[in-house]
């Protein structure tokens, strides 16, 4: 279940293949790590020219409006992208050295655009263990950030209550064998066509696989994280159990990326599925009422974890004005900022404590959001990770509708990757 409109998804999927970007081994990049200089105190002055994709890129003017009047000699200018040509765009900038001062960066292209020598990195005066760890951590390239996460989003489990307790159910389960025995008496019971509304593979797939992987240990990388690891034994679990959905009928081998739509959730047809906390809004807008429902974490094989997505926020290194463009990243950081926008956009703080405002923290089910971000976990931040897990999704869409062998698909991903490479 997705929102076309959030970076949180698109950050992920919006170019099909990132460009793979050579690592330096000295002076800089992606190759090492690199000192920052900091900035000075003061406000901003000058002119800044910002990037921003999508919903928030049409936004974002608005609430520059308050940075201005908190900063009187600065101006902002911000260009709006559309998320299907920001790919390419920043690319195109990034060689022809036409770069804006700040932008607004998928997470995923992170590592691309730091080997290619273009991100700044994060100075010292910005705090950077202020934000939740997993979304941090989609900044750092070899041992330097070169951005701080502006918005996060995580994934949990959306489910029926009403239908839940039809079906016997009276608690959310707490392991594996609980949520699939949950899915299936939703089915026997309850009458749904489906009991669990997972993708059946496709780009993206990978999204809803991982959090069950990473509820089992998994790990991403190996060789002290300078490989990948798509064919380990947690991830072989991981992969038989959301096999085990389709093959047992619980799941649809027939869905599309998007294997839930809202008019299902309320009919009851789907009443569960995988995602993020735009759909309270969107479910609750075709009728399902607040009572109705509720989201719980993914169970755990040893320690519940998620996916964590959203974007960043960075400074490229041509920036004519890098003080005030820093100072800007820091002012977007600011707890009461990050709960401003929240109000203006419904994107998640990427910063710890601006959970405390009321807004996030009296409302339960949201609580249960900022919870899962404190282990939730992203990708590694290799350039070719968009091109790796093209690989990985195709072998998955095998597993769940053709019934393919998951080690044999794990080891077809694995060395798909290495033949890529992770492009440092």
């Amino acid at each position: 279940m997705r929102r076309t409109s959030a970076a949180a998804v698109a950050t992920l999927t919006a170019a099909a293949l990132a460009l793979s970007a050579c690592g330096r081994d000295n002076g800089g990049g992606a190759g090492s790590s690199e000192t920052a200089k900091d900035i000075s105190s003061g406000k901003a002055t000058g002119t800044l020219t910002v990037w921003a994709m999508g919903n928030e890129g049409d936004i974002l003017p608005d609430l520059m409006k308050d940075f201005e009047a908190a900063n009187p000699g600065v101006k902002v200018n911000v260009t709006a992208i559309p998320w299907d040509s920001a790919h390419d765009k920043f690319t195109t900038a990034i060689t022809a050295g036409t770069t804006p001062d700040a932008a607004m960066v998928g997470s995923t292209w992170m590592g691309e655009f730091a080997g290619l020598d273009a991100l700044d990195p994060v100075p010292p005066s910005i705090d950077t263990s202020a934000y939740f760890e997993g979304a941090q951590k989609t900044n750092e390239v070899n041992g330097t950030n070169y951005g701080v996460p502006w918005y996060v989003e995580t994934r949990l489990i959306f489910y029926r209550t009403d239908l839940a307790k039809k079906a016997g159910v009276t608690e959310a389960p707490k392991d594996w064998e609980g949520l699939k025995s949950m899915a299936k008496a939703m089915q026997d019971k309850a009458g749904a066509k489906f009991g669990m509304g997972f993708q059946a593979g496709g780009q993206g797939s990978w999204q809803s696989i991982m959090p069950f992987a990473w509820s089992d240990g998994a790990k991403l990388t190996k060789d002290d994280g300078k490989a990948y690891n798509f064919d380990s034994p947690e991830m072989l679990e991981a992969v038989k159990y959301y096999q085990s959905y389709f093959t047992d009928g619980i799941s649809d081998k027939a869905a599309p990326a998007q294997p839930t739509t809202e008019p299902d959730f309320k009919s009851g047809r789907v009443p569960m599925f995988i995602s993020g906390p735009w759909m309270m809004s969107a479910v609750e807008k075709v009728g399902v009422k607040k009572d109705q429902y509720d989201v719980m974490p993914v169970p755990a094989k040893t320690t519940s974890s998620s996916f964590v997505g959203g974007s960043n926020f960075a400074v490229f290194k041509k920036s004519k004005n890098r003080d005030s463009a820093w100072k800007l990243v820091q002012w977007l950081s600011d707890p009461k900022v990050q709960a401003k926008w929240y109000g203006m956009s419904t994107d998640l703080p990427s910063v710890k404590s601006a959970w405390d405002d009321p807004a996030l923290s009296g409302d339960p089910k949201l609580k249960k959001f900022g919870t899962a971000l404190e282990t939730a976990q992203a990708p590694p931040s290799f350039p070719t990770w968009e091109q790796a897990v093209a690989g990985f999704d195709t072998e998955m869409e095998k597993v769940t509708k053709q019934g393919a062998d998951p080690a044999a698909a794990l080891k077809s991903a694995q060395q798909q990757a290495e033949s890529v490479g992770t492009g440092q």
